[in-house]
């Protein structure tokens, strides 16, 4: 099957408005995205930062936050003029060997991102309601079945949903802020950068990290592709422009949530004489001591929404991670399920193994991970938004590509920086075998990591013709021969665009012949399609209508009356559809030649469709 990009929701909201209601109907992927920029992985490093330098650092978040928004616009433009998420492109730039320790990474960043959003979770129900940590990070993977709700009502719902857990974090530390009653001459003041030495600029290191997220990239790349758009200059214009006023509301609402995190700890803690404040459970025990009871309840229940938000969003950027770099498609239910047990699994083990005060440190050990793994998002994305040949006219200008490798470097630097720092620590404190183990696996890790990052930033230099504005067909249009006639009007034909079409499509022509209709049934099952259903205009789905027009045109250069339809989504169900709107009364189908065990992955549509329609069926199976 083709990969848009989260086909669930591709192109499911419509846009062709009219004034307000226009810009309305644009705004909510980047809310999606921000949450991701106030999880609770950020909530240790602001803690830390606000307790140790007061309010000092805040224009550290503040650059954080300029970055974050430049990476985003560059992301939310590469998923409109391409429509291509970041993982697709990855995929179609860079060679199968570098691809695969790409994915790899990426899926290892988003375990590390949902790791830090469940224990987050888990921490806020215990302050909350006294639920012991291993029982509130086991509760964590029912926001699985969430999800799935949240998505067969449709994209709006979820954003929705999105956006009322980011209003209760907002005005949870509003009413925080009243209590602890922060000198806001002094935080102003430290809106001004300053020199950064020692603890201070480690902890600046950590705060650029944890802001600037990876999995976000990937994120809204593909999440501005649930909006159908008009695919001319101007409607992409619109669309760029619109999706920019978007992520610049959604990611100062971020700025806003981590500065008063920040705030909080230097009001709280650092003006009170704790300075060494790095713990979310002892941040809550100390807000509690120092003014009340109400205090740590409201900085429970955003960390609850923060968790609960970021997770939905992390999840969902492991799916387009998953068909974007490897083009594999697994059921819903299991995608989202093995990426919360990804997460779930260490943080039982640690709390088994090492008792839940290791958690904490579980906290920061997720930050160096992301760390690890956001130039190799960074990188790729800047190179496809310079490459005039992919972008034309949407090339980025020369300031924007200054400024994005300019901020690209500072990222790059700072997080190796962290990583050496991380790496040279846990040698300090290990020894024997630990400190083998160390020098045997972990450092020649970083050092093959160095060397795919410093590929992926060379490889487009010296190749420059990647990726160009041209259309592949999937395949070329087989040679069929002529069938014997039958009594059906018009027979249904699904493509997948395998090897087994040829065989299908003559099968159907020997059951119809030239007085019968067919019409060509293809259906695109990635995450961006179900998603975004008809609107879905992306890059795959123009492949798609090329290579369906292409064999159509075939048929009726041989003589028979043929069409073709698309359908997005769940295949069964949209197969059904169109059988009943185009009158279909018989059907063609190829069989995957999956096992038992792969039905169960990858779902068993020729079941499913036998129970969706009610019209004969016939099964080609693959010629072996």
């Amino acid at each position: 099957m083709s990969s848009e990009s989260l086909s669930e929701v591709h192109s499911s909201v419509k846009t062709d408005k009219k004034g307000w209601r226009k810009i309305l109907s644009f705004l909510g992927p980047a809310y999606l995205v921000a949450v991701g920029y106030m999880d609770p992985g950020n909530w240790a490093t602001d803690i830390a930062g606000g307790s140790q330098f007061g309010y000092k650092l805040i224009w550290v978040l503040l650059m954080s936050n300029l970055i974050a928004l430049l990476l985003q616009s560059l992301s939310a433009r590469l998923g409109i003029v391409k429509g291509l998420d970041l993982a697709q492109a990855s995929k179609e730039a860079y060679p199968r060997w570098a691809n695969i320790p790409l994915y790899i990474l990426a899926e290892i960043a988003i375990a590390a991102c949902d790791l830090a959003e469940i224990v987050g979770m888990a921490i806020g129900l215990n302050l909350l309601f006294g639920l012991p940590l291993i029982w509130g990070i086991s509760l964590t993977a029912l926001d699985t079945i969430l999800l799935l709700f949240l998505l067969r009502r449709g994209m709006r719902t979820m954003e929705m949903f999105i956006i009322s857990l980011v209003f209760i974090i907002g005005i949870s530390f509003v009413v925080e802020m009243f209590i602890t009653g922060p000198v806001y001459g002094d935080v102003v003041k430290g809106l001004v950068p300053s020199k950064l030495t020692g603890d201070a600029l480690y902890i600046a290191i950590r705060i650029i990290g944890a802001t600037v997220m990876p999995h976000n990239l990937y994120l809204h790349s593909s999440l501005v592709q649930t909006r159908k758009i008009e695919r001319s200059f101007k409607g992409i214009t619109k669309a760029i422009k619109y999706n920019f006023i978007d992520t610049i509301i959604a990611l100062n609402l971020a700025f806003f949530v981590n500065a008063a995190i920040l705030v909080l700890a230097g009001a709280a803690f650092y003006v009170h004489g704790y300075y060494n404040v790095a713990e979310i459970q002892d941040a809550s025990k100390l807000l509690e001591n120092l003014f009340g009871g109400i205090a740590p309840t409201f900085f429970a229940i955003a960390l609850i929404a923060a968790g609960q938000s970021s997770t939905i969003t992390g999840t969902l950027a492991g799916q387009i991670v998953m068909e974007g770099h490897l083009d594999l498609r697994i059921q819903p239910w299991l995608r989202r399920l093995i990426t919360r047990l990804l997460a779930i699994i260490p943080a039982l083990f640690t709390i088994l193994y090492f008792g839940e005060n290791a958690l904490g440190s579980l906290l920061v050990l997720s930050q160096v991970v992301l760390s690890l793994q956001l130039g190799f998002a960074v990188i790729p994305l800047i190179h496809f938004n310079s490459n005039r040949k992919m972008m034309k006219e949407f090339t980025i200008k020369l300031w924007v590509k200054i400024l994005a490798w300019l901020s690209a470097a500072i990222i790059v630097y700072l997080n190796i920086t962290l990583v050496i720092d991380e790496i040279s620590a846990w040698i300090a404190i290990a020894s024997g075998t630990s400190k083998l183990l160390i020098y045997l696996t972990i450092i020649p890790i970083a050092v093959a990591c160095l060397f795919l990052l410093m590929y992926i930033l060379v490889q487009p230099l010296l190749k420059k013709s990647y990726l160009e504005d041209n259309v592949e067909f999937k395949e070329e249009a087989p040679v069929f021969m002529e069938g014997a006639p039958s009594n059906y009007k018009n027979i249904g034909i699904t493509i997948d665009f395998s090897v087994n079409d040829e065989r299908v499509i003559q099968t159907a022509l020997e059951q119809g012949g030239k007085s019968c209709s067919f019409t060509l049934i293809h259906i695109v099952e990635s995450a961006a399609a179900r998603y975004l259903g008809k609107s879905a205009m992306d890059n795959e789905t123009r492949e798609d209508t090329a290579s369906l027009e292409k064999y159509s045109n075939r048929l009726q250069e041989l003589g028979y009356s043929a069409t073709y339809q698309i359908g997005f989504g769940n295949a069964a169900l949209e197969i059904s559809k169109i059988v009943t709107s185009q009158k279909v009364d018989f059907l063609v189908m190829g069989s995957h030649g999956h096992n038992g065990i792969q039905d169960l992955i990858f779902g068993t549509t020729l079941e499913s469709v036998r129970h969706e329609v009610h019209i004969p069926i016939l099964i080609v199976n693959e010629k072996k």
